[in-house]
């Protein structure tokens, strides 16, 4: 027979945690002996490894309690139970640990791996850091608020860029970040704009979107707050398509 500390010591655990444990109903306390010691057995040790195993793996000590009076099937059914929650758990941490890893490096992933592979493939085409910036932004805003269109949107921006042709467009877009709101080339890029998104779409809306989408308007006032160049080609592309919508009706 052995007294609570070296108990205690045995297993691991504080005397305190032994208390807890007596206290929670997890582990009988023994009488006290003719010098007015608490004595405990083999059995309590056994029983002392199981619920610090268990404590340790996560399990809540009021279901360590239950789990008493379970027969050794359910206790067996349990402990496959526990093992598959404690894997998910790991599984998540391990995933937690690589992101961590990701943030220290400045690797951090907020997006998609299509659309980071994207933003690489941007800067690799000869766009400017400060536009490759502006469209990681955009898309995790686009992301975060509109999660059920955004991958359609992606896919079509990202056939777009796949294009010589409409990248070069979107190369002059970025160059343009620094010409004067009344340079007549802010016209004439607005114009072949129009020109190629009429080419694209005709009278209909890209793929994703619908007349009552806020997305554009979210995309515009992001990117027309850089540049006063760029707010004017949104003013200039704005008003052609209300006067072609007017047409229309």
């Amino acid at each position: 027979m052995i007294t609570i500390g070296q108990l205690a010591r045995y297993v691991g655990v504080s005397i305190k945690t032994i208390r807890v444990y007596h206290d929670k109903g997890l582990l009988p306390e023994p009488d006290r002996d003719a010098s007015g010691y608490r004595r405990y057995g083999a059995n309590a040790a056994i029983d002392l490894i199981k619920i610090r195993t268990l404590a340790e793996a996560g399990v809540p000590l009021a279901r360590i309690r239950d789990l008493r009076s379970a027969t050794d099937d359910e206790f067996q059914q349990a402990l496959r139970e526990i093992d598959d929650e404690l894997t998910a758990r790991i599984r998540g941490m391990r995933a937690t640990q690589g992101r961590l890893r990701e943030l220290a490096a400045g690797q951090l992933a907020p997006l998609p791996a299509e659309v980071a592979a994207y933003l690489e493939d941007l800067a690799r085409w000869g766009f400017t850091s400060r536009w490759v910036n502006l469209q990681r932004d955009l898309w995790i805003l686009v992301f975060a608020t509109h999660p059920d269109r955004a991958i359609t949107l992606f896919h079509d921006q990202a056939e777009i860029l796949a294009d010589p042709a409409l990248r070069r467009l979107f190369l002059d877009y970025d160059r343009a970040y620094d010409l004067d709101a009344d340079d007549p080339r802010i016209d004439d890029l607005a114009r072949r704009i129009i020109e190629a998104t009429q080419k694209r779409y005709g009278h209909d809306q890209p793929p994703g979107l619908d007349a009552s989408s806020e997305i554009p308007a979210l995309i515009q006032g992001t990117v027309n707050a850089s540049s006063p160049a760029w707010q004017r080609l949104d003013t200039l592309i704005r008003a052609h398509l209300l006067i072609r919508t007017q047409l229309d009706e």
